[in-house]
């Protein structure tokens, strides 16, 4: 059996404090809000900040119990490195793959979109042309240097926040002072207005938690970047206990300013609602320069989801539950084998985009979620073990999970909600029979492996 190293090979701690900071908050603030917020406000209608807020609560506890393991021991692999080590062979295997698999798909759907922005400019660029030329440009900025993935991501996600923060800012004027509006203030009179603020009732509010959990997927990146951090035992406390709230912020706050301004039941689902909004009140300009964000915020994350992939494969190789080829690192300490195929399985969401572009975000949203809850279910659980063997050797941890264990079984309890909730779902229905039959998948694919492993090396 391999066993992996607390500090893998030549893997490089070159991402600094503000690196770590951003792209944990960056991570997060994406497609599931600047584009797939106008599934969600279909469903909930103002009420949508609730979602949000019971959705924040729980990634709290996820994020906090990822925080407890990746601050007691920060190695690339993350929870899959963790599984391995306090569940089993099995758990390791499986919880690498699903992980690997979850940001395949995720970098799929921010594919899916790019030419969507781009549209809004150049209408005669097929989709997947835009698609294929973001998937070559991330992935040589990927096979540069950890630092090069940490400055493209550093400034990827401050364009979000000062966009988010300026577009809140401008928002609130518009609201109280009418500007842009003919100098009319629009009040806050359309988040009850239109049907109330719970205008499909209670179960809106629920249905819209799926579409909601899948905005907030993206965040546990912070335990991948744990094996890079300069300082993870200072930098990744900082970063979850600051990233929740400023997410919750922003979330909360942008939608908020945008029902505000706009009504609900008028909302396109066609395009970002960011864009729409300023398009609506007669500023067109201010729709160009949100449509660029919007765009950016898309190659932020696919970028992210490269990193993270290629990390995932560097360490599932090193356990033993990958091809070696994906161990090795190049002079700059980067698994290029792991980010070249990682990008190479995404060029299907390219043939995606030439085949159906109406609808591949939608069920590309859907694989994702499943694929997340999985990440996150094994995140908790896992960390149930991780304490239980901590506090049998008597270790003092720094870093706890509030609230343990009863934080980790009611987010449990959470997660296999949104399972039901997706069932209600048609356009999802469909995921929750993918899911059985990847995770047999991934269970035949372990004893294979294992059982190449125990075969004894014949001499010829």
């Amino acid at each position: 059996m391999n066993h992996p190293n607390a500090e893998e090979g030549n893997i490089q701690r070159g991402l600094k404090n503000r690196h770590i900071q951003m792209i944990a908050l960056g991570g997060a603030i994406g497609t599931g809000l600047f584009y797939g917020s106008a599934s969600v406000i279909k469903l909930a209608g103002p009420a949508i900040t609730v979602s949000y807020l019971i959705g924040g609560i729980i990634i709290f506890f996820i994020m906090r119990a990822l925080g407890e393991m990746s601050v007691e021991q920060p190695v690339s692999g993350s929870f899959s490195q963790y599984a391995y080590q306090y569940w089993g062979e099995l758990p390791g295997f499986i919880g690498g793959w699903n992980y690997w698999f979850n940001y395949i798909v995720v970098s799929m759907a921010e594919l899916a979109v790019v030419g969507t922005y781009v549209n809004y400019w150049l209408p005669d660029i097929p989709i997947w042309v835009s698609a294929l030329v973001c998937l070559v440009a991330i992935t040589a900025i990927n096979l540069i240097h950890v630092k090069a993935f940490g400055e493209f991501e550093f400034w990827f996600a401050i364009i979000k926040v000062l966009a988010i923060v300026g577009m809140i800012v401008f928002g609130v004027a518009i609201i109280v002072f009418g500007f842009g509006h003919g100098g009319v203030p629009i009040g806050l009179g359309n988040l009850w207005q239109h049907g109330g603020f719970l205008p499909n009732g209670v179960y809106g509010v629920i249905l819209s938690l799926v579409m909601a959990m899948f905005s907030f997927g993206g965040v546990e990146l912070i335990g991948i970047t744990a094996g890079e951090a300069e300082n993870p035992r200072k930098s990744i406390p900082q970063a979850i206990n600051q990233v929740v709230w400023r997410i919750l912020l922003f979330y909360v706050g942008a939608l908020t300013v945008i029902l505000a301004i706009f009504p609900w039941n008028e909302m396109g689902t066609q395009g970002s609602p960011f864009v729409q909004i300023f398009t609506h009140v007669g500023i067109p300009a201010a729709a160009h320069l949100l449509n660029a964000v919007v765009l950016t915020a898309a190659l932020s994350t696919y970028n992210s989801a490269l990193y993270s992939n290629g990390r995932m494969l560097y360490g599932l190789a090193l356990q033993g539950n990958a091809p070696r080829l994906f161990a090795k690192l190049n002079t700059s300490g980067v698994p290029v084998a792991a980010i070249l195929v990682s990008s190479g399985v995404t060029l299907f969401a390219v043939l995606l985009s030439y085949i159906d572009p109406d609808r591949v975000f939608l069920y590309l949203m859907a694989v994702a979620t499943i694929a997340i809850i999985i990440n996150w279910a094994m995140i908790l659980l896992v960390q149930l073990k991780f304490r239980q063997k901590k506090e049998a050797e008597k270790a003092v941890l720094t870093y706890k999970l509030p609230w343990y264990p009863f934080s980790s079984y009611i987010s449990l309890a959470f997660l296999a909600s949104i399972l039901v909730i997706m069932a209600l779902i048609p356009d999802m229905r469909y995921s929750l029979y993918i899911a059985p039959a990847w995770l047999l998948c991934l269970y035949i694919g372990y004893q294979v492996k294992a059982k190449r492993q125990s075969e004894p090396v014949r001499n010829y």
